[in-house]
């Protein structure tokens, strides 16, 4: 019998935020999001040092799924950060600087984590409330008339992940795809509750990103040997689909639904195959013109059904089974008994294409709402990282039709809301302190730290050493160059505000971000006319940059409240 080792006692450490290397690790994580954060965020290379992929990317999703954390506050902070993204694909990165932000200013104040806890919560109140509201100064309706606010909000993302490496024409170019892409999904006879389609995202690498297309349907990439073995269907009118969830090559372990009768003496291998023959039979009588096959085919069943004129393809892979049902209106087949009638379905028309070295089957469907997106980058990396901000800008505006609103991006909605909660708190402390029970001392603190965690954030989008201001009158986020002369005026050095609504040429006032200054009332934004004729705004998702909020703040709560670490070294 082996010798068993003694059990080992479980670490506990008390107040786990007073360490210095609790503290080390939290600003060494906050220096990694941060820098990555904007259009001229800094990339990041992840690899393990034993070899494998490398990642090269300044995205929150992939940053933080290729990022080893072992300590449980940092464990806590990721996880939360990730499944935020999870639902909302975006203001990942915003969710991760804010929280260490707030979590690294309330360190410095000298008051209970049940006070601050308080307050937090009440101030996060106040921010929700506010930007939910229709007075809100940094939040703009979306119309669905026009395309424009869309656009800017799909630019916006791509303009955001320096890793994509795309020109201003690619960036447009993309931009205007991803559009296509999503509006193609949306059915068109639409009623009051929408079932929206998909956009399949078809990589194709090494081309130039102008090569990049939408198609309606579904791609499927075949090999040119395979397609020229392929008959071609030549009919007019609609073609019947069948679709097969199910092996078709007669493998016995993979026969799907159902069983197999064979009589003693009998060879399972031929019982199997005459079974997939007698399949190709009724698939013939029932007149399918088009097989599809998620796994594979039998040769022999293939060579059957290419006499009678039917096509089949096989290999088409588990992330197509659904696009294919939609498009074609089938019930993926998963069984090698009888067929049901309702099962089959159909599509408009079937061609091939080229796009590059690539050759695919091109399924055209009756109704779109199904459509792919051949993306193209010039190399491997930047396609990865093209693919995934695509795919978040298309989550970004399923978003946006629940919630039909967009809030001004470029730090301006950030520097605007922490000048209302000042103005808020310093003239109206008592709606908060009747219901918190805190003196109005806790509260300019815990304001302070707040607002200013807000201010910080927007600051982390300057990475070249330029100054960060404000504006006095709509709060809004401004940026100088470094090394820029102190003795010119503002509207000489300033072009627009960071979200591109207002010029410096309007009669403003500036203050420099990290200056103490009094609390002002921040104006409405322009009205909605003048929005919408205003070009190349930078804007955010308002449903992701709302949770995004409340996922900091209730984080940096979490993390505050905790009073033991108890880690079993076992």
């Amino acid at each position: 019998m082996s010798r068993l080792e003694a059990k080992k006692p479980s670490l506990c450490k008390s107040e786990p935020l007073t360490s210095e290397r609790v503290r080390a690790t939290l600003s060494v994580l906050k220096g990694i999001v941060a820098s990555c954060y904007g259009p001229s965020g800094r990339l990041k290379q992840l690899h393990n040092g034993l070899g494998g992929s490398v990642c090269t990317t300044s995205q929150s999703s992939a940053l933080l799924a290729n990022l080893s954390v072992t300590h449980p506050i940092l464990k806590i902070l990721t996880t939360s950060v990730q499944n935020h993204v999870s639902c909302f694909s975006d203001c990942g990165l915003f969710t991760a600087i804010l929280c260490c932000n707030l979590i690294e200013n309330v360190q410095r104040l000298d008051l209970t984590p049940t006070t601050l806890i308080k307050l937090n919560k009440h101030l996060l109140s106040l921010c929700t409330s506010y930007l939910k509201s229709e007075v809100c100064g940094c939040r703009i309706p979306v119309d669905f008339s026009s395309t424009q606010i869309l656009l800017c909000l799909v630019r916006s993302v791509l303009t955001s992940k320096p890793a994509c490496m795309l020109t201003r024409k690619e960036v447009d170019h993309i931009s205007t795809l991803i559009l296509r892409a999503f509006l193609l999904t949306i059915p068109e006879n639409a009623g009051d509750r929408i079932s929206l389609g998909n956009s399949i995202i078809v990589p194709l690498k090494g081309q130039r990103v102008v090569d990049s297309t939408v198609l309606p349907g579904i791609l499927i990439e075949l090999s040119e040997i395979r397609l020229m073995k392929i008959l071609p269907v030549k009919k007019s009118g609609s073609l019947k689909v069948a679709l097969f969830r199910v092996s078709l090559s007669g493998d016995l372990p993979d026969t799907g639904e159902g069983s197999v009768v064979v009589s003693y003496g009998v060879s399972l291998e031929n019982a199997v195959l005459d079974q997939l023959l007698n399949l190709g039979r009724q698939l013939v009588n029932d007149h399918v013109d088009l097989v599809l096959c998620q796994k594979v085919i039998h040769p022999s069943l293939k060579q059957f059904l290419g006499v009678h004129r039917v096509l089949a393809i096989d290999r088409v892979g588990a992330a197509l089974m659904e696009p294919l049902s939609k498009v074609t209106g089938t019930q993926p087949i998963g069984s090698l008994i009888s067929i049901s009638p309702s099962s089959y379905g159909s599509v408009k028309d079937l061609c091939t294409a080229k796009f590059g070295f690539k050759w695919f089957f091109h399924l055209i469907p009756n109704e779109a709402t199904v459509c792919s997106l051949l993306l193209c980058n010039r190399n491997g990396t930047a396609w990865d990282e093209l693919k995934l901000t695509c795919q978040t800008a298309l989550h970004v505006l399923q978003l946006t039709i629940k919630e039909p609103c967009v809030l001004l991006g470029g730090g301006c909605t950030e520097t605007h809301l922490a000048a209302y909660i000042r103005h808020k708190t310093f003239n109206d402390p008592e709606s908060i302190l009747k219901d918190s029970g805190c003196t109005s001392t806790e509260l300019q603190l815990i304001t302070e730290a707040f607002c200013t965690a807000l201010e910080s954030l927007t600051g982390s989008l300057e990475h070249d050493g330029g100054e960060i201001l404000t504006d006095m009158k709509y709060g809004h986020f401004w940026s100088v160059q470094a090394d820029s002369p102190s003795d010119v005026n503002w509207p000489d050095l300033l072009t627009r505000c960071g979200c591109g609504l207002h010029n410096s040429r309007e009669e403003l006032n500036w203050s420099f971000l990290r200056t103490s200054r009094h609390p002002f009332a921040p104006l409405p934004c322009l009205p909605h006319e003048a929005v919408g004729s205003a070009n190349n705004l930078t804007l955010d998702c308002f449903t992701a940059k709302l949770s995004g909020l409340q996922v900091a703040v209730e984080t940096a709560n979490l993390i505050l409240d905790l009073s033991y670490v108890i880690e079993d070294k076992n």
